[in-house]
């Protein structure tokens, strides 16, 4: 079973190219994490979750909906995160994780994909983002490969900055940076609802046609990202990026 969740579209596509080289299942939980839905997911005892990466780890809503859902017929688990960049130490807080659901840990892959965080990062135009998924797709294929002889997924060993960007640096990433107050629409917003049905959380909400921001955002980029006219801003740090998600390299 392949589980994904996804704010602009990679762990879609990763998620899906894994699923058509094993002939395997993949289910979104972007439903099942809005409506906080916790029941039993059964499996046939191996899981594969696909997911971004968000400060070097797996996103904290993946990871709280993971605890809270019980998966009575899962034995082991893969993990693959796709990135900008890097996933740091991730692959130590998933043997964790699968360690407190008793799941036999068999390793993070690491798969670098164009960048969304437009609150922080460049964003790629359109060839730069064709670019780097065609780069992207043997290294998913391996790892499907792998998972699907039911081997281990190859990790490179942490170093002592990883271990930091994914310890220390997660800590303090979600209160000083994971705020929504910079979002804002601009004239061109039609109140179409979008960004509404989009957020993961239900953080989003339309008032006077125009979206509100409530507080508890995840920075998954959703909103920013599809929104149909680019009528979203998050401040002066998104001004004049691209807006990429995976629907730009088909």
């Amino acid at each position: 079973m392949i589980l994904y969740f996804t704010g602009t579209g990679n762990s879609r596509y990763v998620a899906q190219r894994i699923a058509e080289r094993m002939g395997d299942e993949v289910h979104c939980i972007h439903d099942k994490i809005r409506e906080k839905d916790t029941r039993p997911m059964k499996g046939d005892g191996s899981l594969i979750v696909v997911a971004p990466t968000y400060a070097w780890r797996l996103p904290r809503i993946v990871v709280e909906w993971l605890i809270k859902t019980p998966f009575p017929d899962t034995k082991e688990a893969w993990f693959v995160m796709d990135c900008g960049d890097g996933i740091g130490a991730a692959g130590r807080y998933n043997r964790q994780l699968c360690a407190e659901k008793g799941w036999i840990y068999k390793g993070t892959a690491q798969i670098v994909m164009p960048e969304n965080y437009l609150a922080m990062f460049g964003t790629p135009e359109k060839d730069e983002a064709v670019r780097i998924v065609a780069a992207a797709n043997p290294v998913i294929d391996r790892a499907a490969a792998r998972i699907a002889a039911g081997e281990g997924l190859e990790e490179k060993p942490s170093t002592l900055l990883d271990r930091m960007l994914s310890g220390a640096v997660n800590d303090a990433f979600y209160p000083l940076f994971v705020k929504d107050k910079a979002f804002i629409a601009g004239e061109k917003c039609t109140g179409c609802g979008a960004c509404v049905r989009l957020c993961p959380r239900k953080n989003i909400t339309l008032s006077g046609g125009r979206p509100r921001w409530g507080g508890n955002c995840t920075h998954c980029m959703a909103c920013i990202s599809y929104c149909p006219t680019q009528a979203i801003e998050y401040g002066k740090k998104s001004a004049g990026k691209p807006r990429y998600h995976i629907e730009v390299v088909k």
